[in-house]
């Protein structure tokens, strides 16, 4: 049974129809890609799998269990955590908040817990101080756990992100084009913490992205999307040497 299965997913904006048709299926373990021009519906498809949006037809289960209609924060609880094009980390706080910050899916107290700061108050704290640092140990950003997220440099900010999603605890991964604004030599680390990601979690990864190298060096399969809908789908080497795809979105 696939992890995430799509089907005749759908949606359009005052007539516009921005996917038409979509479909997705993606295996346990697989590193995944969804490409397309500018403008493909591809992120539109992000926030459909993430209950941002709602389509107005179409099937989407997770691990067998169908997710249309539930809220964000519940489809997170279900399994699915995603990254953004421009980095959403909370700057002003450390990096071992922003991890922590992931962790409160499923570590939690009370509010009057908190507010009187009851003995399971400290209690889940420690324990969420230590699952992060043992998370942040495993990207090597321990040392900077009392850094200010926004005092680390691009590449890390990155990493710290791919980090406070992974807190949730999820069994699908969204990144939202994770090498953007990035130079040559942290796009090289990115495609290596993104493979250590799977193998070292059992993680399935789909991530949207514009960078050929990176999408041909690591993307097991892809889904080519153009003006909303399914142009080609397949192993990666196959979609990228398609006369369409060529033709629609490399320009060559």
């Amino acid at each position: 049974m696939a992890l995430l299965e799509v089907k005749n997913l759908g949606i359009s904006f005052g007539g516009l129809r921005a996917v038409n048709e979509f479909h997705l299926h993606i295996e346990k373990g697989c590193l995944y890609g969804l490409i397309g021009p500018n403008g493909a519906g591809k992120t539109t498809v992000f926030n459909l799998l993430t209950g941002v949006y709602r389509p107005n037809e179409g099937i989407i289960t997770l691990d067998g269990e169908p997710i249309i209609g539930k809220k964000t924060i519940e489809i997170n609880k279900a399994g699915i955590a995603r990254t953004f094009q421009n980095i959403r980390l909370f700057k002003d706080l450390t990096v071992l908040d922003n991890v922590k910050a992931g962790l409160h899916n499923h570590c939690k107290y009370s509010t009057v817990e908190g507010i009187l700061r009851l003995p399971r108050y400290f209690k889940v704290e420690k324990e969420m101080d230590e699952k992060a640092m043992e998370l942040l140990k495993v990207f090597d950003l321990d040392q900077e756990a009392r850094t200010l997220a926004s005092n680390l440099p691009y590449g890390k900010q990155r990493k710290l992100e791919i980090t406070r999603a992974l807190a949730t605890k999820p069994k699908l991964l969204l990144l939202d084009e994770p090498a953007a604004g990035m130079n040559p030599n942290e796009t090289k680390e990115l495609m290596e913490t993104i493979r250590f990601v799977r193998d070292t979690f059992d993680m399935t990864i789909l991530l949207i992205e514009h960078d050929m190298k990176l999408v041909s060096g690591i993307c097991e399969e892809l889904t080519v999307l153009n003006f909303g809908q399914v142009l080609a789908e397949g192993k990666t080497g196959d979609v990228l040497n398609n006369p369409e795809v060529i033709k629609a979105y490399l320009g060559e």
